[in-house]
């Protein structure tokens, strides 16, 4: 899965318009080079279809007329074989060895010839017809050389040993057609033969008396086939194993006929590219075939392929266009509210774009009004807390005048001397000089040790009160001692500790204060003491001390800043501060942004 989505994220465009585009082309083009290709094979087989089906219908009528005429000559051969006189002649022309005679006699040639000029039938594709006695010797209707081919010494032999004499043999009288001419080599392109064993139905065991072979035409089939230039139609003998070509309408085919087998007819002329359809003859099991090129049967199909890739161009390229303006009008209001969100990052506050009125546009003018309300909040935010800050000002300054107040522990400070109350006295300078540095002429940032001296002059005052009962400890680090600091963030937590630790404590008790770098950016502050601890930490939350302290710190130091408290009742408190001490600008740097 991981691979998978580090394959996709190669093909993720960066940019918000480049994706819309490319998920319309997505959706747009493949569609229609799909519909293009299934248009085209579906007209294509359905082209197929109805071509076979069609030629098939054809073919099946070409060979039930062919039925016709092959029947026609099976009628006048059986037509032939049933005239008593002929057949009389045939008999004792048989009984006649062929030395005591070379031939029929001439009235067996006039009673065939009267016998054909009798036969109403239509006679238009007969060629010849040829009449054998048991002896071979013939009379023909139609031609002069009688045996043909065999009209030589050995004639009775070599018929007898031909192929399609023993065939005539078994098929013991019943008509069988030949692809060729049986009596003619030269003749075999132009007419085909029709055998018949004559038997003498008279007798019992119907013996042999003759040969009748009727030659036919093979013009019969081209006056049947309504045949075009592009097309052609083959009649093919499969009864045997060796396929032999009755009829071609174009001789190219002879060559490679005679060499194919017909276990799938619809393969024998796959190498052409021909598209074939075909039609078995119920009289002769001859094979009717019609073969149309390819090239010429989809001509229709290869304009469809065309017209539709043209159109498929076109609208793939009209779909580019429309990808392109419509994923620009998306994405240039995003542009435009990117370009905004830059400018109010880096302080700006005017802007000039227009949105649309859609999604985005109300997005764009929504972010319009935040920046402006925003503004507006930030400048009153600043105005409201400078007028806070001048109102505590004043009243502080009203309040207490610094020169009457130190003028006034100064001289308390000299009249407890004279009169020997050191106590009174110290207790006098510490409360001065303590007031010295909460105000340090208003500051707001003072150095660690001058924190540090508010706090012991703060302890030196409560162990003159409490009788010496607090032990003040205090481990901070040398190089932390010029760090400023904000002004009494340490000191209300010593406070703290003694006003809710150690007060309520019996006897005395520890306060230790540690100071130390961490992490080289951090400082980090302790303020730990073994009072009573505390019993509801929720009661920190509402205190106003802790709760000034946390809030202060969080407004000057920033977020990375923190107030920890840890107690255990008892055994004592422990508050650890950490800060940056370089986010101590962090105020003013956002006060400087938003102004």
């Amino acid at each position: 899965m991981l691979n998978f989505r580090k394959f996709i994220s190669h093909f993720r465009f960066r940019r918000i318009r480049n994706r819309f585009l490319a998920v319309m082309i997505a959706l747009s083009l493949p569609p229609i080079f799909i519909i293009g290709v299934v248009s085209y094979h579906t007209s294509k087989e359905t082209l197929v279809e109805n071509h076979l089906q069609s030629n098939e219908n054809n073919l099946k009528s070409i060979s039930e007329k062919a039925d016709l005429l092959l029947r026609n000559v099976i009628n006048m051969e059986r037509f032939i074989l049933s005239n008593e006189d002929l057949r009389q002649q045939l008999i004792e022309s048989g009984s006649i060895s062929d030395v005591e005679q070379e031939s029929l006699k001439l009235g067996t040639s006039s009673k065939l010839q009267k016998i054909m000029s009798d036969y109403v039938v239509e006679q238009k594709y007969i060629d010849s017809v040829c009449l054998f006695d048991n002896h071979f010797r013939a009379v023909c209707y139609g031609r002069s050389d009688n045996a043909g081919r065999y009209e030589k010494e050995n004639k009775s032999s070599e018929i007898r040993s031909s192929e399609w004499y023993q065939k005539a043999l078994n098929a013991k009288g019943k008509e069988i057609f030949f692809h060729d001419n049986v009596l003619d080599d030269q003749d075999v392109n132009k007419t085909f033969s029709s055998v018949k064993l004559l038997r003498n139905p008279v007798t019992s065991d119907q013996e042999k008396i003759g040969l009748l072979i009727v030659n036919i035409n093979k013009s019969m089939f081209s006056d049947m086939m309504n045949r075009t230039n592009n097309d052609e139609y083959i009649i093919l003998d499969s009864t045997e194993e060796e396929v032999k070509p009755v009829y071609f309408s174009n001789p190219t085919f002879y060559k490679d006929l005679s060499k194919k087998n017909l276990s799938d007819i619809s393969n024998i002329m796959q190498e052409e590219e021909f598209v074939v359809s075909h039609y078995t003859n119920k009289t002769t099991d001859w094979i009717f075939a019609y073969l149309i090129k390819e090239e010429e049967l989809f001509k229709q199909p290869h304009k469809i392929r065309a017209v539709t890739n043209l159109i498929a161009v076109l609208i793939a390229i009209s779909a580019v266009i429309l990808s392109v303006i419509l994923s620009d009008t998306i994405s240039r209001p995003l542009r435009q509210l990117k370009r905004m969100m830059i400018a109010w990052a880096k302080g700006s506050n005017k802007f000039d774009e227009k949105f649309q009125d859609d999604e985005v546009g109300e997005i764009g003018e929504t972010f319009k009004k935040m920046a402006v309300e925003n503004k507006e909040l930030n400048e009153r935010l600043i105005k409201s807390q400078l007028k806070e800050r001048e109102t505590e000002l004043r009243v502080l300054q009203s309040q207490i005048n610094p020169h009457f107040l130190y003028n006034t522990l100064d001289s308390i400070y000299w009249m407890a001397m004279i009169h020997n109350h050191e106590d009174i006295g110290k207790m006098a300078i510490s409360l001065s000089e303590s007031f010295k540095i909460i105000l340090s002429k208003g500051k707001e940032v003072i150095p660690l040790h001058k924190e540090l001296k508010h706090i012991e002059y703060y302890m030196t005052i409560q162990n003159i009160r409490f009788g010496d009962r607090f032990t003040y400890i205090q481990e901070i680090d040398e190089s932390l001692m010029d760090q400023e600091v904000l002004k009494l963030l340490l000191q209300p937590l010593v406070e703290n500790a003694i006003y809710h630790g150690l007060e309520p404590k019996v006897g005395k008790g520890t306060i230790l204060l540690t100071g130390r770098k961490e992490n080289k950016e951090f400082v980090l502050f302790t303020v730990e003491d073994d009072g009573i601890g505390i019993k509801d930490m929720k009661m920190t939350e509402k205190g106003y001390g802790l709760g000034n302290v946390r809030e202060r710190l969080a407004i000057y130091y920033g977020p990375t800043s923190s107030l920890k408290i840890e107690s255990e009742i008892n055994k004592g408190t422990k508050i650890i501060i950490r800060f940056n001490p370089n986010e101590g600008r962090w105020m003013k740097d956002v006060e400087s942004r938003n102004l």
